[in-house]
């Protein structure tokens, strides 16, 4: 699964927009959205890739992550696509990768840029129109960024930790950033209670 041009340098931090083909929906119920996250986690860990925040959604998913080693993304990708791949050929004979061959990575640097792409993530649920508020939507990161929600599958990157001096305090400032009427968002590139729309807008 190649890349669209992008550096993917040791400790650098991207944003991974993982698309469907032919924008089709890749997940149908709870369990293919569970089967998803696990095979993040796995494959997150063998290809040392920390991934700070995410959102799935009907036929794309978002990934903030930071690779430890060069083209870390190069190696998370694929075996991501694999692992599901096993999972929908189990779960219902399905044949063949639902991805995409390339995936979007555009790095994001600055302390600025990484809040407001996590927040752009998370909010990616609401603007699909799949959930009220970004703390309704069980299928993205910011239950645990925001919230204080167990989940094994994140680490917290460093810029997010500088939002305050204990969890809660980063999690109140986090929070926050949600909160702030009218401070808008640029793209840098959508239920665990229910199932995905196939309507979830690919445009995000």
């Amino acid at each position: 699964m190649p890349r669209l041009a992008c550096p993917e340098e040791a400790h650098a931090t991207l944003h991974v927009v993982q698309r469907a083909r032919e924008r089709r929906a890749c997940f149908s119920c709870t369990g293919d959205c569970a089967a998803y996250l696990e095979a993040l986690r796995e494959c997150a860990t063998r290809a040392e890739c920390a991934i700070h925040a995410y959102a799935l959604m009907g036929n794309h998913v978002h990934l903030l992550l930071t690779a430890a080693r060069a083209a870390g993304p190069a190696r998370l990708m694929p075996a991501i696509a694999a692992g599901y791949a096993h999972y929908l050929a189990a779960a219902y004979g399905h044949e063949g990768s639902v991805w995409e061959e390339t995936y979007d990575a555009s790095p994001v640097h600055a302390r600025r840029h990484l809040l407001a792409c996590m927040r752009y993530i998370e909010e990616n649920p609401v603007r699909a129109g799949l959930a009220a508020r970004p703390g309704e939507y069980p299928w993205s990161s910011y239950r645990a960024n925001a919230l204080g929600e167990d989940d094994a599958l994140l680490t917290p990157h460093p810029h997010y930790c500088s939002l305050g001096r204990s969890p809660d305090e980063r999690r109140a400032a986090y929070a926050e950033l949600f909160a702030r009427a009218g401070e808008g968002i640029t793209p840098v590139s959508r239920r665990r209670s229910g199932s995905l729309s196939p309507r979830a807008r690919s445009r995000s």
